[in-house]
């Protein structure tokens, strides 16, 4: 049976300073004994003794009589401040897949404290006003807001509290981002759907995705269906709502009068609404309209045929978000933007255009 030894005042005191020297408390050099034993609530012998085993260790240096103890640790010695880390999620539902889950674990298994938001930026509104009370109202050292409108991202950029945008509309901000390369994916979504014969192509994307502008990537979709000879309009990128009687409306209308032989969704919970509402007309895929998903879902694996949809290895942005963190911890300013690559999957809801 192995004997528990209690650790002494000084050991306590030592391991005190040790890790606040590599947490970034103090930096270059470290306060005189006086002002340390009065933080530390212990006497000025005391944190001698301390001082002067981790000189012995090497992560002090005495210059000298009467001269303050100079700190010798490199960057990759220190160990990042223990954030608490507050999640911005879309909607709701977002804290449930697997990717979210998996950043919120690894913070927390990196020494952080991440939880998620009681409110999502939908539960908001979108609405910078109501997001701007609810952070004032939260405790945070860091932010990660997900899928953020162009807006809600201006915002963050201007507080004081380090934030990173989880994919959203970040191109025009100053913050740490995260960001899907979609483009070259949905090129060769709209080349293809355009070799089978499709010309009534509709891109049924979000609100933010938009307004005030269109974003990037649909702009870009929009572009290549006009270099392949499709003249678009608002039919192609239809204006709607960001609920689901909006939802409703806007298919109803798009089955009308000239329903699409192609619809594109921007993301898996649209996917599976649209499938339940081509259902009350009869309608398959790929039988009666194409359909593809411009994101990705495990769902999409037991669907026969599976859906043709963006696919994306999700560690690259679990690791990015917990090193973002760490350098938060450690005093960095770390506002990088991580590209993060995704592929084509051709699945069997794409087909030629039927008559």
């Amino acid at each position: 049976m192995k004997n528990n030894r209690l650790s002494t005042i000084t050991d306590q005191v030592t391991e005190k300073l040790r890790r606040g020297m590599m947490e970034g408390v103090w930096s270059k050099t470290l306060p005189g004994r006086k002002r340390l034993s009065e933080e530390l609530g212990c006497s000025p012998w005391t944190v001698e003794e301390a001082v002067e085993r981790l000189t012995k260790e090497g992560l002090l240096f005495s210059p000298g009589a009467g001269k303050k103890r100079q700190i010798v640790i490199s960057d990759g010695m220190m160990r990042p401040r223990a954030l608490r880390v507050v999640i911005f999620t879309y909607e709701e539902n977002d804290r449930k897949t697997n990717y979210m889950l998996d950043i919120l674990n690894k913070l927390n298994n990196a020494g952080h404290e991440a939880v998620f938001t009681e409110k999502s930026l939908y539960d908001l509104k979108m609405d910078v006003g109501r997001i701007a009370r609810y952070v004032e109202q939260t405790i945070a050292d860091a932010w990660v807001v997900m899928a953020g409108p162009r807006e809600v991202l201006e915002w963050f950029a201007t507080q004081k509290t380090p934030t990173l945008a989880l994919f959203g509309r970040n191109n025009k901000s100053s913050l740490a981002s995260i960001y899907l390369q979609k483009f070259e994916s949905m090129i060769e979504l709209a080349d293809k759907l355009v070799d089978l014969g499709h010309r009534r192509i509709v891109l049924l994307t979000r609100e933010e995705r938009r307004k005030p502008t269109v974003a990037y990537l649909e702009s870009c979709f929009i572009e290549r269906l006009e270099e392949l000879g499709i003249t678009t309009g608002s039919y192609n990128l239809p204006d709607w709502g960001n609920s689901v009687k909006e939802f409703r409306k806007i298919m109803d209308s798009l089955f009308k009068h000239t329903p699409p032989t192609a619809l594109i969704v921007d993301e898996p919970r649209l996917c599976v609404a649209v499938l339940q509402h081509l259902s009350r007309y009869r309608l398959t895929a790929p039988d009666n309209i194409s359909l593809a998903c411009a994101d990705g879902s495990e769902a999409f694996d037991w669907c026969d045929p599976e859906i043709t949809h963006i696919t994306w290895d999700y560690k690259p942005v679990t690791n990015r978000v917990v090193k973002w963190a760490d350098n938060i911890g450690r005093g960095k300013d770390d506002r990088r933007r991580k590209a993060v690559k995704v592929r084509l999957v051709i699945g069997g809801t794409i087909g030629p255009v039927t008559s």
